[in-house]
């Protein structure tokens, strides 16, 4: 049967574009041009992107088409967002504000160069929260959406990154995760997230990576395009994903955060995944991990230091910060003096963290992914440090823990809400067990796929075999 070709590239996945451009079906300058056709028409509701790349995304898009051996690049002519606080060569680094933008980029951030060596095209760079600091994405020039519900936020801090990938905007998007900026917009999102593991992907963000809390990763909307892009990152050849062997995976609810419990919907989506693991053929058996009170206390000491480390190298006068990150600054100066931010009670953490497998004898943690619902999309950054506080804690605590730990964690969809909203779980896995937990992620999508795009944003609209 012949193949039919689609009408737009808009919606199709990194892996479907990266297969068309290499056999010759599509153009990378065509598949851009439909990709910024869409921003064009999109965006304006959804804020998802800082700066759009256009003239300077199909100049290098030429490019890929006139390479001569396309076979080996893994993204041939696929549209990436890049997370805006990570250098990309002739764009200003904005780190979610203008109060802690920096100036033109002489050079990629190495990343960005794995990703563009792959064959990917920078359409442009995306919004986040000023800092980092929040895992809810606006500041006064705009607010970022929610494709799924224009009136939530898409998460943080890589809020814009999941919006643009919900939305079709790009197929995938660059993030990076300090204490949960990946997986908790994936869960808004209805995306796929993985936080690789310690010194997997190079990080080299500010002054010290937040403590070495920070990591690379990608947003995606299907697993196979999960494996990719954490593959480049990586600097490895892509690997197939292959069936994991018979699992047994501990399954806890119990919230990080005292006096935070997970709602109904997110408890039945933990209970779903477990349905989901029998099916695959795992074994499941209650196992929560113990979260000593002084390890939020740390983590939040952490989290407040993180910031004035950023802000004492950056050099950046702080009278220009908006009135929560300054709280934020003064605080973790306050915390840095007495001496509450230690490496040896991280060393401490993750040392507990690694041995919790071995101690239940499990492969892998599940857990919810988000406590409640994303919160509204509003003014947060013009709103106090304690609401934005209350806001972050409350709906999204138990991606931190994994960071401090620097342990593999993805966030994977298992169904919606009763508002509508998509609804997830997070597998947390022992050093080096990013292809388990994507090969488990992959059985989740093949027993119950979910939406790779929020309602009203496009997909693959032809259903062809070429892309099938």
């Amino acid at each position: 049967m012949q193949d039919i070709m689609p009408t737009t590239w808009v919606g199709a996945t990194a892996k479907q574009i990266a297969r068309g451009v290499r056999r010759g079906d599509v153009s990378a300058t065509q598949v851009v041009a439909d990709h910024l056709d869409h921003v064009a028409r999109a965006d304006a509701e959804l804020a998802a992107f800082r700066t759009v790349r256009g003239g300077e995304a199909i100049t290098e898009a030429e490019k890929v088409d006139e390479q001569e051996d396309l076979a080996n690049l893994p993204l041939a002519g696929v549209p990436v967002a890049v997370k805006e606080n990570t250098p990309v060569a002739g764009l200003p680094t904005w780190n979610g504000s203008a109060a802690v933008r920096t100036p033109v980029a002489e050079a990629d951030h190495e990343v960005v160069r794995r990703l563009r060596g792959a064959g990917a095209v920078i359409l442009g760079v995306t919004r986040m929260p000023e800092l980092g600091l929040w895992a809810l994405t606006d500041d006064e020039t705009g607010v970022t959406r929610n494709p799924w519900d224009p009136a939530r936020t898409p998460g943080g801090s890589s809020g814009g990154a999941a919006a643009a990938v919900a939305a079709g905007l790009v197929p995938i998007a660059h993030g990076n995760d300090g204490l949960g900026s990946i997986r908790i917009p994936a869960a808004c999102c209805g995306l796929v997230g993985l936080k690789p593991g310690r010194g997997v992907v190079p990080c080299q963000l500010g002054a010290d990576d937040w403590f070495g809390l920070t990591e690379h990763g990608m947003l995606t909307g299907t697993v196979a395009d999960a494996a990719v892009g954490f593959s480049v990152l990586a600097g490895r050849r892509p690997d197939k994903l292959v069936p994991p062997p018979r699992l047994r995976v501990g399954v806890s609810l119990r919230s990080p955060v005292r006096g935070v419990s997970p709602d109904a919907p997110n408890r039945d989506a933990v209970a779903a995944a477990g349905r989901l693991l029998a099916a695959a053929g795992h074994d499941t058996v209650p196992a929560d991990p113990v979260y000593p009170t002084r390890l939020g206390l740390q983590g939040i000491a952490t989290w407040f230091a993180a910031a004035a480390t950023e802000v004492q190298a950056a050099g950046v006068e702080r009278r220009g910060l908006q009135r929560r990150s300054r709280r934020h600054v003064a605080l973790g100066e306050w915390a840095q003096r007495r001496g509450y931010v230690r490496e040896a009670d991280r060393a401490a953490w993750r040392e507990r963290s690694v041995s919790f497998f071995a101690d239940h004898s499990v492969d892998l943690l599940l857990t919810p992914a988000l406590a409640g619902p994303p919160p509204e999309a509003a003014g947060w950054s013009g709103r106090s440090w304690l609401a934005n506080m209350k806001a972050n804690i409350r709906y999204a605590p138990y991606a931190a823990p994994w960071n401090i730990a620097g342990l593999p964690a993805i966030v994977v969809p298992v169904g919606r809400r009763p508002d509508g909203l998509p609804v997830a779980v997070q597998f947390v896995g022992p050093p080096g067990s990013e292809l388990l937990l994507l090969g488990v992620a992959g059985q989740f999508e093949m027993q119950a796929p979910w939406q790779r795009h929020a309602p009203g944003y496009p997909r693959v609209g032809t259903g062809s075999p070429t892309l099938a």
